[in-house]
């Protein structure tokens, strides 16, 4: 993957909102989530193909990272990764 597109998604994966973008800042400076770049490289590490959406939500409760990965196969990977430990989580787009 180029640094470009990695910085693009670090600044457009995190929360639109400005607040939530500062939240998720403070987060990371916090150590209360990993940054965006870790839960890529983790990424990078269990498949290949292309990024095409990196976003932080909320589920149940906690911080998630939710992945989208066109695989080389050609199939839409939606992928979600506990943002503070980076664990894997279970979903319906993790082959």
């Amino acid at each position: 993957m180029k640094y470009a597109l990695l910085l693009l998604m670090l600044v457009v994966g995190l929360p639109a909102r400005a607040h939530d973008h500062d939240d998720a800042r403070r987060a990371v400076q916090a150590g209360e989530i990993l940054p965006l770049s870790a839960i890529l490289e983790r990424v990078n590490a269990e498949y290949s193909g292309d990024l095409i959406e990196a976003e932080l939500e909320r589920k149940h409760g906690r911080p998630v990272y939710e992945i989208k990965l066109l695989s080389k196969d050609g199939k839409l990977l939606k992928l979600h990764y506990d943002a503070r430990d980076g664990s894997a989580l279970p979903g319906k787009g993790r082959p």
